[in-house]
């Protein structure tokens, strides 16, 4: 887990200064992506979202030396069947956990901003502490078992806790100096994609709603390959609003971001076709070049304002 955050360490530094990054992990159900972006406990076995989490947070007071203060906000949601859910609907803004069951709460939606820009409206927004690191990380600890318990997950013939949704995980960041009167704004998407199923192997097909799942999934992952392929032949039309998934993505695919793919890969021979269909869909996604990303940094008057 630590050599594959080292290769990764620069994209999450990226978020701090100002860019939009997406890191997400692709592969084939049970082949390990939600262990390679959660992992487990407090240790070696810990994944990219409390490893990134952790380094922006000494980076950041690293950085107050400098006179920037930062402020950090995590959000964590679903896309179950093509439905937004927020993962983090029991939890208040100060990482205090709702004493009645609010499960009922409004729909969250993609929209956009004046700018043109995608955000999740609706969906909750749970303080992460930047002064105190050993605060920040438990209040991350909270934000993780929140999701953990309110995620879509069942059994399959190939997965003991196969996940029937795709979760992301984003890190809203905001840095401004006193000095200067700069002011940047990140974000830190770290997707855990669905794995691609087979009927035959999974043995969803025998049960109506996960039979629905796979379908769900299928769909979004063929529309995402459909959104590599266009981006690497440069055509002028992206079909980003296929689903849920590539729109929600888009600012990050689209060039105005970063974004970075993990393959996982199952170890067992009777995984082996499906493992070769994975590779191919990296060789495509490989191919794709989303040009110079766009920094969000504002200047004060003094220096001249606007966004590079």
């Amino acid at each position: 887990q630590g050599v594959v955050f080292d290769e990764v360490s620069e994209f999450v530094q990226s978020a701090l200064d100002g860019y939009n990054v997406c890191l997400f992990s692709y592969g084939q159900t049970g082949s390990g992506k939600t262990h390679t972006m959660q992992g487990s406990g407090n240790g070696a076995m810990r994944g990219i979202i409390p490893r990134a989490v952790e380094q922006i947070l000494q980076q950041a007071a690293l950085m107050q030396s400098q006179r920037w203060k930062f402020t950090m906000k995590a959000s964590f949601l679903e896309i179950y069947n093509e439905d937004l859910r927020d993962l983090l609907v029991m939890m208040n803004s100060d990482g205090s956990f709702k004493q009645r069951n609010t499960s009922s709460a409004s729909k969250i939606s993609i929209k956009r901003n004046q700018e043109g820009k995608s955000y999740v409206d609706g969906i909750n927004k749970v303080v992460i502490d930047v002064e105190d690191k050993a605060a920040g990380l438990a209040q991350l600890e909270a934000v993780m078992v929140a999701a953990a318990r309110a995620r879509s997950v069942a059994t399959t013939k190939m997965n003991a806790q196969s996940s029937r949704s795709h979760s992301v995980f984003m890190l809203h960041l905001c840095g401004s100096n006193e000095e200067s009167g700069t002011i940047v704004e990140g974000a830190l998407n770290l997707c855990d994609l669905a794995g691609s199923e087979r009927l035959d192997r999974s043995g969803a097909g025998s049960d109506h709603k996960r039979l629905k799942e796979t379908q769900a999934i299928n769909k979004s992952l063929s529309s995402l390959g459909d959104v590599f392929t266009s981006l690497a032949n440069g055509s002028k039309h992206i079909p980003f609003r296929n689903s849920k998934l590539t729109y929600l993505l888009q600012d990050c695919l689209s060039g105005d971001g970063k974004a970075l793919m993990f393959v996982n890969l199952s170890p067992t021979i009777e995984s082996s076709n499906e493992s070769l269909c994975s590779l191919r869909f990296a060789q495509r996604v490989n191919a794709v070049e989303l040009g110079k990303a766009t920094k969000h940094v504002q200047y004060s008057s003094k220096q001249g304002s606007g966004r590079r």
